[in-house]
C-alpha cells in the first residue's frame, strides 16, 4: 500500500531462542555495501511432491495484529480476520482458543485497554473509507460505544492516560492535509485538538504519554518521510519544546519513554541517512548514540523497570530483536529463525510486570502469529495459530534473498521464489511483484500472492528497488521526480534476472503489484512493452495529475514531496504516469480496484480501462463496491486471486 503516517509468525521455532551478546554498544559490522550479486545459476528448484494449494485456504490462513496486553497481564486483545472480517478478538495470555468480542462488516484496529481493565478502545472506519472513529467496547464484549461518532474526522490511534480520565489520539479532518494531536475527554466524551498544524505538508504521531500524565511525546514530520523532529508538549497549554533541533533534513522519531521520564529512545538516521538508535536526555536534549549502522535498526521500548530497553534491526529485509542491558550497555539478541521477527503491543510489548515479550513471528512459509517470550527463562510459547492445519508450510515455495546489479551499478535486493520441480530448460513463467509506496520495502513475511503464484509454477521476484526503504535515505530519494525511470528499470533488471536463471522464458513474464505496485505495473506494460505478456494492477495510479484532484488531501502533500509542485514541476507529473504510455502497451491488463479508496481513488481505474479499451488494447476490470485501498473482506481477497491467477494462466500459459 501507498504509506503515509496516516496509517502507515513461524509456526515452530527452531529450539530455543538463541542469544548472543555482544559488549558495549553495536558498530556496524556488515551494511548494504557487504551484499554479494547472486549467481542467477545458482537458483535451484527444489523437489516436492505439494501441488497447487487451494486459494481459499491460502486466504482461510488469518492475518493477526495489533496486540495489546491487559493491565493485569492475564489477557491479550489483538485484531484477526479468523471470521472474513478484521475484528476484536480477545485470548488468555497462558494459551487457549480466542473470544470474540465484536462482529462488524468494517475493519477494527488499534485496540488499547483502560488503565483500570474495563474498557477497550478501538478505531473503525466505515466500507474501507480510512475515516475512522473511535469506539469504547467493555472488556467482556457486552457494550459498545462509538466515542467520537464524527463523519469527515478521522480519529484513530489513542491511548490513555495514566489515570484513565483522557485518550491522546491523531485527528485529520477529511478534507484537510493535517494531522494532529487532540485529547479525549473520557467522561464527556468531547475531544479537543492539542496541535494545531497550519503547514500543509507538515503532521503530527506517535504520542506518548508521560507517567505523570502532564506531558506528552510526539513526532512532527514532514509527509515525505525525510524530516522529522520529537517535540515535549505542555498538556494544560499545548506548549511546544523541540527536543531534536537540526540543520537540513533528518528523521528523528520517539519510540518510548524511560520510566522515570528522563531520557526518550528514538529512532534517528542523522548518521549519514541511515536509521540508528539513540537515547535523549529530555533535560539536556543531548543525544547518545546505540547503533552505529547502515542497516535499518528502530527504536523498540523500555522495559517497566526502565533497567533495559529493545530495538529492532532489519538487515535486508529479515528482522531481528535486540534487548539492551543499561547497566552494561550488552545487546542481547533474540536468535529466531530467518523471518520477521518484531515485538508487538499497544502500548507496550512488555507486560505490564515486565516478565514477557508479546512478539509477532513469521516467514515466506508461516504467517504472523503472536508469541510469548519469556524474559527469564529466555523461552517462547506460540499464542495465536493463524495458519489452517492443512497449509503446511513444507508444501508452499520458501523466498530466497537474492541481489543483482541494476542498469546503472546499483545494488537491488530481491526475494524470489521458486516453484518445485521445475526444469532449467527457459519455458517457465515468471512473475515480478513490485511493493507499494514507493516509500515501502518488501520483507521476509509470508507473502499469499507469491505463495498462490509460485505453487503453481510461476517464479515469482519482489525486488526492492530504489525509493525502498530500509537502505538509507539516499536510496530512498534516488527516484525523487523520476518516478516510473530508474525504479522501473530495477524491475526491468529483476525480470532479466529471472531469465538469467535458465528457469524462466523471457517472453512468458508478468507484472502484478498493489497501489504503487499497481502504478508500477501500468507504467511497466506502457513504457517497457516488449518485457511484459501480462500484468494485473490493483488500485494503483493512473495520471498523476488526476490522482491529485481526486486523492485524500495528505497523499496529495506526499506525491508533491516526491514529484514536486503540480504546477511548476507539470513535466514530471506528466513524465511519470502511465497515461502517457498507453498507446504502447502491448500485454493485456486486468484491473482490480475498491469503489471507496481514497489513496487511489476508483476514477484511476476508470480513465486505466476507458482509455486502453479506446486503444484497443486487451483490458478488463472489477470493481469491489465495499472496498477501499486494499482488499478487507475474506471473499473478496479470494475473488481477486482467483481473478489475477485466472488472467496469468490465460495469458503466460494459454490456458483458455
Amino acid at each position: 500500500m501507498r504509506t503515509t503516517a496516516l496509517r502507515i509468525g513461524c509456526r515452530m521455532l527452531i529450539g530455543l531462542a538463541g542469544i548472543s551478546l555482544c559488549a558495549g554498544f553495536l558498530s556496524a559490522q556488515n551494511s548494504p555495501d557487504d551484499r554479494q550479486m547472486t549467481d542467477p545459476k545458482s537458483v535451484v528448484s527444489a523437489s516436492n511432491a505439494a501441488g497447487p494449494v487451494p486459494i481459499p485456504q491460502l486466504y482461510y490462513t488469518r492475518s493477526t495484529y495489533g496486540a495489546a496486553w491487559s493491565p493485569d497481564g492475564r489477557d491479550v486483545v489483538f485484531t484477526t480476520n479468523l471470521t472474513g472480517r478484521a475484528n476484536l478478538w480477545k485470548v488468555s495470555a497462558a494459551g487457549g482458543f480466542p473470544i470474540q468480542l465484536l462482529q462488524s462488516d468494517d475493519r477494527q484496529s488499534g485496540a488499547v485497554w483502560s488503565p483500570d481493565g474495563k474498557w477497550i478502545v478501538f478505531e473503525q472506519d466505515f466500507g474501507g473509507g480510512e475515516l475512522y472513529d473511535l469506539f469504547a467496547v467493555s472488556s467482556d464484549g457486552a457494550e459498545v460505544v462509538n466515542l467520537t461518532n464524527t463523519p469527515d474526522i478521522s480519529e484513530s490511534g489513542a491511548h490513555w492516560s495514566p489515570d484513565g480520565s483522557m485518550l491522546v489520539l491523531s485527528y485529520r479532518p477529511k478534507t484537510s492535509s493535517n494531522v494532529d494531536i487532540a485529547l479525549l475527554d473520557w467522561k464527556a466524551k468531547k475531544a479537543r485538538k492539542l496541535t494545531n498544524e497550519q503547514t500543509k505538508n507538515r503532521e503530527w504521531n506517535g504520542a506518548i504519554w508521560s507517567a505523570d500524565g502532564k506531558t506528552i511525546y510526539a513526532d512532527r514530520a514532514n509527509v515525505g518521510f525525510t524530516d522529522s523532529d520529537v517535540y515535549r508538549i505542555d498538556v494544560a497549554t499545548g506548549k511546544l519544546e523541540n527536543l531534536t533541533p537540526h540543520q537540513g533534513d533528518v528523521v528523528n522519531t520517539v519510540s518510548s519513554l524511560s520510566p522515570d521520564g528522563k531520557t526518550l529512545l528514538i529512532t534517528s538516521n542523522e548518521k549519514g541517512g541511515y536509521d540508528n538508535v539513540a537515547l535523549v536526555d529530555v533535560a539536556s536534549k543531548q543525544l547518545t548514540w546505540v547503533t552505529d549502522l547502515k542497516w535499518e535498526a528502530s527504536a523498540g521500548e523500555f522495559s517497566p523497570d526502565g533497567k533495559s530497553f529493545t530495538y529492532i534491526l532489519n538487515a535486508d529485509g529479515r528482522t531481528d530483536i535486540y534487548v539492551v542491558d543499561r547497566n552494561s550497555d550488552r545487546a542481547t539478541v533474540l536468535r529466531f529463525a530467518a523471518g520477521i521477527t518484531v515485538p508487538v503491543g499497544n502500548p507496550r510489548a512488555y507486560s505490564p510486570s515486565g516478565d514477557r515479550l508479546l512478539i509477532s513471528r513469521q516467514s515466506s512459509t508461516e504467517p504472523a502469529d503472536l508469541w510469548v517470550y519469556d524474559m527469564t527463562a529466555h523461552t517462547s510459547r506460540q499464542l495465536t495459530f493463524s495458519a489452517p492445519g492443512s497449509l503446511n508450510p513444507s508444501r508452499l515455495p520458501a523466498s530466497q534473498l537474492v541481489h543483482y546489479k541494476t542498469f546503472d551499478g546499483k545494488t537491488i535486493s530481491a526475494f524470489l521464489w521458486v516453484p518445485f520441480n521445475l526444469k532449467r530448460e527457459g519455458t517457465n513463467p515468471g512473475i515480478l511483484l513490485p511493493h507499494g509506496g514507493p516509500t515501502g520495502q518488501t520483507v521476509d513475511s509470508f507473502n499469499k500472492a507469491a505463495a498462490a503464484l509460485a505453487s503453481r509454477g510461476y517464479v515469482c521476484i519482489a525486488p526492492n528497488v530504489r525509493g525502498s526503504t530500509g537502505y538509507g535515505m539516499e536510496f530512498q530519494r534516488a527516484n525523487y521526480k523520476d518516478l516510473g525511470g530508474g525504479d522501473l528499470q530495477d524491475e526491468v533488471y529483476a525480470a532479466h534476472f529471472l531469465a538469467a536463471t535458465g528457469y524462466v522464458d523471457p517472453a512468458k513474464i508478468g507484472i502484478t503489484g498493489g497501489s504503487y505496485g499497481g502504478y508500477m505495473a501500468m507504467i511497466a506494460i506502457g513504457r517497457t512493452p516488449d518485457v511484459w505478456a501480462a500484468a494485473v494492477e490493483l488500485f494503483g495510479i493512473t495520471d498523476w495529475l488526476t490522482e491529485q484532484e481526486h486523492e485524500e488531501p495528505a497523499l496529495q502533500q506526499y506525491d508533491q514531496s516526491i514529484l514536486g509542485d503540480p504546477v511548476k514541476d507539470r513535466k514530471s507529473y506528466e513524465d511519470a504516469s502511465p497515461i502517457k504510455y498507453f498507446k504502447n502497451a502491448k500485454a493485456p491488463l486486468l484491473i482490480l480496484q475498491g469503489a471507496n479508496d481514497i489513496r487511489d481513488p476508483k476514477e484511476e481505474a476508470e480513465q486505466a480501462e476507458a482509455i486502453l479499451k479506446k486503444e484497443g488494447k486487451i483490458v478488463d476490470a472489477h470493481y469491489y463496491p465495499d472496498e477501499g485501498h486494499g482488499f478487507a473482506k475474506r471473499e473478496n481477497q479470494i475473488d481477486a486471486m482467483q481473478r489475477t491467477v485466472d488472467w496469468f494462466d490465460r495469458y503466460l500459459k494459454n490456458k483458455q
